[in-house]
């Protein structure tokens, strides 16, 4: 599946009803939610009924809390992960769009701060020997490496989400279940949510015009399946499920681990924990 990220437009409508987005909002933002409260219907007619769950037959959004767990002690930096979403989600075969990635921190004898490695480095690219996608170069085969290891990085479905506030239209928004989603019918491409981002887990389509940014598969959670790169991982770095289940793996992950978020200082409270990352991961 590649494209049932989107929700479906009725309940769209219906959420952005129930919770009052753009209630606060002027401008553009006041007409958008008007028309959305509307359901496009004439005066004359009646708004459609409310599905019985959302956003499937058999999903109520109300009785979940996702989370994510990463294992940065596990992650042998194979990208299986990378390009097993850019397949599930239709995410451009560039080396410079992803919806996740994975970086590499290296910390070479006598030196204090790490060496990053990025899917933004041409060396890494230039290792993969296609501009289509990156590999990690072995740039540090002679060095005397003290510490190195793998951080996967995704959006953080932030339980306070900057992104969310700042979206003019209202594109962006957090569902029942915690997940934070884009709406692209009503994202007008100004990317204010992608500067807002302290990750930098958002992107610009230029092709389709509007934001883009990992869902955690929403498509598949809510039919009882795993994120497409949870399912792939070789050596299970990434853990996921429902915190309202006290025995499910991503419970069982924060309550036996010390786990820690990024950037806890912004004030999103993100909803990815890591375990085995140190302070220069940011």
């Amino acid at each position: 599946m590649n494209k049932n990220d989107d929700l479906p437009h009725p309940a769209r409508r219906i959420f952005l009803r129930d919770v009052g987005l753009g209630a606060a909002r002027v401008g553009a933002t006041a007409g958008a939610c008007a028309l959305l409260a509307s359901g496009g219907q004439s005066s004359g007619k009646q708004a459609p009924a409310a599905p019985a769950s959302f956003p499937t037959e058999k999903y109520d959004w109300t009785k979940h809390r996702w989370a994510f767990g990463v294992d940065a002690t596990r992650c042998i930096g194979c990208l299986r992960c990378v390009e097993a979403c850019k397949r599930e989600n239709g995410v451009a075969q560039d080396a410079h769009h992803f919806r996740t990635w994975v970086e590499r921190y290296v910390y070479l004898e006598g030196e204090e701060k790490p060496r990053i490695d990025t899917q933004a480095d041409p060396v890494n690219v230039e290792a993969a020997g296609s501009e289509a996608r990156y590999r990690f170069a072995n740039r540090y085969e002679n060095a005397k490496v003290e510490k190195a290891f793998f951080v996967p990085k995704l959006c953080n479905h932030c339980t306070h989400p900057a992104c969310v506030q700042v979206c003019p239209t209202g594109a962006s928004y957090k569902t029942a279940d915690g997940v934070v989603l884009i709406d692209q019918e009503y994202c007008i491409g100004c990317q204010y949510c992608v500067q807002a981002c302290p990750y930098g887990a958002r992107f610009f389509d230029p092709v389709k015009g509007v934001s883009e940014k990992c869902t955690w598969c929403y498509h598949r959670i809510t039919r009882g399946l795993q994120p497409a790169c949870v399912e792939v991982c070789p050596v299970g770095a990434r853990v996921f499920g429902d915190r309202n289940d006290k025995d499910s793996v991503v419970s069982r992950f924060i309550r036996d681990n010390r786990v820690q978020v990024l950037k806890p200082e912004t004030g999103n409270a993100p909803n990815v924990f890591y375990v085995g990352i140190d302070k220069e991961v940011r």
